[in-house]
């Protein structure tokens, strides 16, 4: 808590405090200047102890801690006396400065190579020795019973078979002379070789969300409120002990169906991988069902129908099946993790909110004042504060209209409570006009989306009829973080859109800054008049805007036409062709399809991918123009620019990996931004320089003659 800034002042004798009364305070005035430096010196002061501590250490202060101890930072990835801050807590990691000297005594062990994974990158892994995995016969002389090790495949079991060629793989196999290490073509299994298998994608949280009853009967569901398949992933166990080498319980693997009828109890429960609470039976929503009743199943075709009294669930799939005559009464609520690359989008993960001083916070949810968001809009109309703060303090779907005007100078958020993810479904409520999420927004007025999920249309802001007026935009600020505007507004079973195309987003005569940050969105649209009015800033930052196509626009005019918009974009990947009337800045960005802008005098674009033959601003080290210089010879210069064409691990939203680099992708686009990291939206993942570091501390902790090598397990 900051200290008074009257402090000093108040030391004074009471003459001088009544002299300076007298004459207007400038006394205390200037030693409330005097205070606040004092402040930032005291602050100084106790930071100074703290940075003693590994734990406690500024960011700066840890390369200093790291070379008392030996510690020795990885050229490869980069300097970390000159990086930025979010980059130097990759090249120099605390964790593995604070256990640097435990790991040394743990050199060449098996165990340390998992240790180091999560030191120093922060993923769950799995070490395993491949000669191990080696087949090879046995010498009746002198046998070796090391259970699983050499044994050739058995068909009797089909929970081993579902594992070959994975990180847990019991089988044995033919040597292959590749080496583990090669970029190209990295070899398995071999007598030198040790595999780290590493899992880069995250486990997010679901917690108390509603499950999606689908077209295919009353009494099936899926986990994910979209009612799309959902991969559910297991729930990472703590090892008993620092030697212990992962299983499939302590890694975020998907939960295989076999695996789930093996261990149900691991991985179903209240704090377990996922649970199901429904008004179903002798049951209610607000308990989970017992595990007793819950059977596992494969519900590929919605074949198989549980019998009375039982559950069927699906984790491969995330479905859910009911017996056809005892469905659900009312509620159906699941809790689960699915993984995916980032905090971006709407979730439930850690996400810094405020708001102003003066704002009036109505909260919205089952044990809040408010139980529907238009209770706490119909409150906000009446009482109209200046500034407001609309909180939903669960992960529940609102099935509601919402249409928020704006009057002048006021601002209003829309939020999600730190670790809630809400879903706002909007239908088809009025049959002669579409019924988007409609925000009307006065002169000098602002408004904030935060932390939602969006489907079944998109969000529509426009100006003030009454206000608007010609001229550059107004001080009025409209900004989206951490948002999802489906892309397709809603998905089917496989994750296809269900309206190709259809816009997001909807700027019609907005005289505003539109900031658009963290967030996933399909289609944005600019209806701006571009006679008698400028063009609009728009910004957007570690983002996905979808088109769901590349013949399709990701940012468009009326008919076709440039949106009227100018655009500053970062760490962005944009799927789909972008016309707009200028590009002030674009960098480390992925622009998938084409980019034409009607004003190429302004602005630049660095260290981006853009296709060749785009109308673009002037262009510093983009791809592919910097491979195709680098080519002699037209054909050359062809396959160099289809070469350095990004690829990705999946193309649709809400698959785990979407939006993620291929890892056979150029290596020009996964190390292309500015500071080495990959261009595109998972820019601040730094995983370049994540997996340099590995890589370099493995060839320091492996045995002599030994190779150890890094594995994408997604």
């Amino acid at each position: 808590m900051s200290a008074s800034p009257d402090r000093l002042y108040e030391l004074l004798p009471d003459i001088y405090r009544l002299r300076d009364a007298d004459r207007g305070y400038p006394l205390r005035e200037m030693l409330r200047v005097v205070a606040e430096q004092l402040e930032g010196i005291e602050a100084d002061i106790d930071q100074l102890y703290d940075n003693w501590f590994v734990e406690t250490a500024a960011d700066w202060a840890v390369p200093y801690i790291a070379e008392l101890v030996g510690y020795t930072a990885v050229n490869a990835a980069g300097d970390p006396t000159t990086s930025a801050p979010a980059e130097n807590r990759i090249l120099v990691p605390r964790r593995e400065v604070a256990n640097t000297l435990a790991f040394r005594r743990r050199r060449g062990t098996l165990s340390v190579h998992e240790d180091l994974a999560a030191a120093v990158t922060g993923w769950p892994s799995r070490a395993v020795e491949l000669f191990r995995r080696l087949a090879w016969s046995q010498n009746l002389n002198f046998p070796h019973n090391e259970g699983h090790r050499a044994r050739t495949v058995s068909f009797r079991s089909a929970a081993e078979l579902e594992r070959i060629n994975t990180p847990f793989d019991p089988f044995a196999h033919t040597a292959d002379l590749r080496r583990i290490t090669s970029r190209r073509g990295p070899g398995l299994h071999n007598v030198p070789s040790v595999g780290l298998w590493v899992w880069r994608l995250k486990p997010y949280t679901v917690t108390g969300a509603p499950a999606y009853c689908l077209d295919e009967g009353k009494n099936s569901y899926s986990f994910s409120v979209l009612g799309n398949d959902v991969p559910l992933v297991t729930k990472p166990e703590l090892e008993p002990s620092p030697t212990h080498i992962a299983t499939e319980f302590h890694v975020p693997a998907p939960i295989r169906r076999r695996a789930f009828a093996e261990h149900p109890e691991r991985y179903y429960g209240a704090d377990k991988s996922f649970v199901i609470a429904a008004d179903w039976g002798g049951h209610t929503h607000n308990r989970p069902l017992p595990l007793d009743v819950i059977i596992p199943a494969d519900l590929t075709d919605w074949a198989y129908t549980p019998p009375n009294g039982f559950v069927a669930v699906d984790p491969q799939l995330g479905r859910i099946q009911f017996p056809a005559n005892q469905l659900p009464r009312r509620q159906v609520r699941v809790s689960y993790r699915y993984a995916f690359s980032d905090d971006m989008g709407a979730g439930e993960y850690a996400r810094v909110v405020s708001q102003p001083p003066d704002a009036v916070i109505y909260r919205v949810g089952e044990r809040q004042e408010f139980r529907e968001l238009g209770d706490a809009l119909g409150r906000w109309r009446s009482q109209d504060p200046r500034s407001a703060v609309i909180e939903i303090t669960d992960s529940r779907a609102y099935v509601e209209q919402v249409a928020v005007k704006l009057a002048p100078g006021q601002s209003l958020q829309i939020r999600a409570a730190d670790r809630k993810r809400p879903t706002l479904r909007l239908l088809n409520w009025q049959t002669d006009r579409p019924d988007t999420l409609q925000v009307t927004l006065g002169e000098t007025s602002s408004f904030l989306l935060d932390g939602l999920l969006i489907t079944g249309r998109g969000v529509t802001i426009m100006g003030d009829p009454e206000t608007r007026g010609e001229g550059s935009p107004c001080g009025s600020h409209v900004e989206i973080r951490h948002c999802t505007l489906v892309p397709g507004w809603s998905l089917d079973a496989h994750c296809n859109p269900a309206r190709m195309s259809k816009e997001s987003l909807e700027l019609r005569n907005v005289r505003a800054h539109v900031r658009i940050a963290s967030s996933i969105l399909g289609p944005i649209e600019v209806h701006e008049d571009e006679v008698l009015a400028d063009p609009i800033p728009l910004t957007i930052e570690d983002s996905i805007v979808d088109a769901m196509g590349g013949e399709h626009e990701a940012i468009i005019g009326p008919d076709q036409r440039h949106a009227h918009a100018v655009l500053t974009i970062r760490r962005t990947t944009v799927f789909g062709i972008v016309q707009l009337h200028a590009v002030q800045l674009a960098e480390n960005s992925i622009f998938n399809d084409c980019v034409h802008v009607a004003r190429r005098q302004i602005g630049c674009m660095r260290f981006c991918y853009v296709p060749a033959g785009c109308r673009t601003p002037r262009r510093y080290n983009c791809q592919p123009d910097l491979v195709v210089a680098a080519a002699v010879g037209e054909a050359d210069k062809a396959l160099e620019a289809r070469r350095a064409t990004p690829q990705f691990t999946a193309r649709r939203y809400a698959t785990p990996a979407y939006g993620q680099l291929a890892d056979t992708g150029p290596r020009e686009i996964a190390t292309g931004a500015d500071d080495g990291a990959e261009m595109g939206a998972f820019h601040n993942l730094f995983q370049p320089q994540r997996l340099a570091n590995l890589r370099t501390r493995l060839e320091e902790f492996t045995p002599a003659g030994m190779d150890a090598g890094v594995l994408l397990a997604n």
